[in-house]
């Protein structure tokens, strides 16, 4: 029943931002500015977007080995893709669907997994983080403009009457963090506690396996070469819609990052959330209509969740079919 309801909420969520979207679009001009538009250049941002599915599950993958598992590239592959298919289903729950998959295909326990793809999200964020202050630092009167006036100032003015609200809550929680420290040894004799434990020393493992491999360099460089993807499925996309073409790659930075920003709301494969963030982008920051933003951010992100969900099928049928091949193979002659 949580689930169910949790489910309706994210996607009731996601409706609100699509409808605040859409709501002054002219449609004619939506469907002039989606015939207008360069498929062959939308089709390239689609190519690199599956490239990047591949570095993602390759860096993954040195996660993992250094947390003492061998993968195959296949297994991480396919559970990167059908993480991003599950995406779509329920907000967020593609990293534990994609470590329910190689615990399945390769043996790797969950928490461990689990642990390795905290650590990457983490260094996701960071990455995300320093490109945003890159960009700021380098057009601080355009992009700057954008967050202080955009993000930040809406956010201090929802806080603003419950600060003293939000610094008692996370003062009882420090507490109760403290207690539970204190008193572990006591706690841990009840079943609960015992297998909680267990699952987070799983996941230190697998953080400080992590962060004590041996292939930190080839990490660094999937990082980059991901980072560079997402960058040239964002640069096509500008390039395919006449509207922004004219958009340098400085500018290319600053939507990846915001769109970046758009898929990380927990709705249903960032659903709205892109929509809204990347219209509210160029319309603040380039003067680009709401429709023609509107246009560009359901280009760019309706075709990479075609990419996602045709990888995560097609990544869902070849893992059945394998089952399938295994249990024939297993059974006795007869």
């Amino acid at each position: 029943m949580k689930k169910v309801v949790s489910y309706i909420l994210f996607l009731c969520l996601a409706a609100i931002l699509l409808w605040f979207s859409f709501k002054e679009v002219k449609w004619s001009d939506f469907i002039d500015g989606l015939q207008t538009s360069n498929y062959y250049w939308i089709g390239a941002s689609m190519v690199f977007g599956a490239l990047s599915f591949w570095i993602r599950a390759m860096r993954w993958r040195l996660l993992i080995n250094g947390a003492g598992y061998q993968t195959g590239r296949k297994g991480v592959f396919d559970a990167v893709n059908i993480a991003y298919l599950t995406n779509f289903a329920i907000p967020r729950a593609g990293e534990v669907a994609r470590c329910g998959v190689v615990a399945k295909t390769d043996g790797v326990p969950f928490d461990t997994s689990l642990g390795t793809v905290l650590l990457e999200r983490a260094i996701d964020v960071l990455s995300l983080l320093i490109i945003t202050a890159f960009v700021i630092v380098l057009q601080w009167d355009v992009f700057g403009l954008f967050i202080v006036q955009q993000l930040w100032n809406p956010f201090s003015e929802t806080l603003g009457g419950n600060t003293v609200y939000i610094i008692g809550i996370l003062l009882i929680l420090t507490g109760i963090f403290v207690l539970m420290i204190v008193y572990w040894k006591r706690l841990e004799k009840w079943f609960v506690f015992r297998k909680i434990g267990h699952f987070i020393t799983g996941i230190y493992s697998g953080l400080k396996s992590g962060l004590m491999m041996r292939q930190k360099v080839p990490f660094v460089g999937y990082t980059l070469i991901l980072w560079f993807l997402y960058w040239a499925m964002c640069r096509c996309t500008m390039l395919a819609f006449p509207a922004v073409a004219q958009l340098n790659s400085l500018d290319a930075i600053f939507l990846m990052a915001v769109g970046s920003m758009g898929w990380v709301v927990p709705v249903q494969g960032g659903i709205g959330a892109y929509h809204f963030i990347v219209s509210l982008a160029l319309a603040s920051v380039y003067g680009i209509s709401q429709t023609q933003g509107v246009v560009f951010a359901t280009i760019s992100h309706e075709s990479q969740a075609l990419t996602m969900i045709a990888f995560g099928l097609f990544s869902v049928i070849r893992i059945g079919m394998a089952k399938k091949t295994f249990r024939k193979q297993a059974l006795p002659n007869r």
